[in-house]
């Protein structure tokens, strides 16, 4: 049986692995200056980082609809496909998860299995990759999900925003927590938790913020073995500065991925945000 795996545009895969693992993905929308354009093909990171750095600059992002779904889902069925499992980015933050609901049901359940990841990004992306990698291998549709409901309930993600103000403006953070977070220029740490965002705590500086997303990733890796991603908005040199220190501090990284946030979810954290994703790599051995 041959199973195919599906996306969303939010899961930030690395280059070129969706490719490699032949994983479908499909586009959200973000609307910016009066102009509305698919995730990555029509709007771009560093727009919606100019837009958000502006003067009043505001953007916004709406989910696939249920027929964008529809034609992916039969396309890969009339390609060959017996089955598909389709993973998407938490319900909590996104009606993604919902429209492909909706189209599944159009196309056939028995044909199709839509995941809430719960996360976000490559909290995710990882649960993805798990899921093609199991469809790669042969595995029945059942254990290509599970792949992916395993890898996303082990995976944890941290971040850091220059502002929460992003977050509450797009109602992914209550207005309460922003406050607080705005609050004597401390650099909130926040995580995605049960599919939200949660603040974590406080910090002065960015480079203690940056330290606490080490030794946060290094509590959740603890001797087992690793894959871990880092994201930013239009801040590479920060991003890259994490990657060194994580390498440094996690000798059991499997995997390690460096890439920028796409415009849909640029959109709600804004300029300057980086973030570690953390995945235990699922049936390994701590080292």
């Amino acid at each position: 049986m041959s199973v195919a795996v599906v996306t969303d545009s939010t899961a930030y895969l690395p280059d070129g692995l969706a490719a490699r693992y032949g994983i479908e993905v499909v586009p959200l929308y973000v609307v910016l200056a009066g102009r509305s354009g698919r995730e990555g093909s029509d709007v771009s990171s560093a727009e919606v980082a100019r837009s958000l750095a502006g003067r009043g600059g505001h953007v916004t992002t709406s989910r696939p609809t249920p027929g964008d779904f529809v034609a992916v889902y039969r396309r890969l069925l009339d390609a060959g496909a017996d089955r598909l499992v389709s993973v998407h980015l938490s319900g909590e933050l996104s009606g993604t998860w919902d429209a492909a609901r909706v189209a599944a049901s159009q196309v056939g359940e028995h044909l199709v299995t839509v995941l809430d990841s719960r996360s976000a990004a490559m909290g995710s992306g990882f649960a993805v990759l798990a899921a093609a990698r199991a469809a790669e291998a042969g595995a029945p549709a059942e254990e290509v999900a599970a792949a992916a409901r395993d890898t996303a309930a082990a995976t944890r993600t941290f971040f850091v925003v220059d502002t929460l103000e992003h977050l509450r403006r797009g109602g992914r953070i209550g207005s309460a927590a922003a406050l607080l977070g705005s609050a004597l220029a401390m650099k909130p740490v926040l995580h995605v938790t049960d599919g939200q965002v949660v603040a974590l705590e406080k910090v002065r500086t960015s480079a203690r913020a940056l330290n606490r997303l080490v030794q946060r990733a290094a509590e959740v890796a603890g001797d087992r073995p690793v894959a871990v991603a880092v994201h930013h908005l239009a801040a590479p040199e920060r991003a890259q500065r994490l990657a060194d220190q994580l390498t440094a501090q996690l000798p059991t990284v499997t995997e390690l991925f460096v890439s920028e946030l796409g415009a849909a979810v640029g959109a709600h954290v804004g300029p300057g945000a980086v973030g570690v994703v953390i995945a235990p790599v699922v049936g390994a051995a701590p080292g």
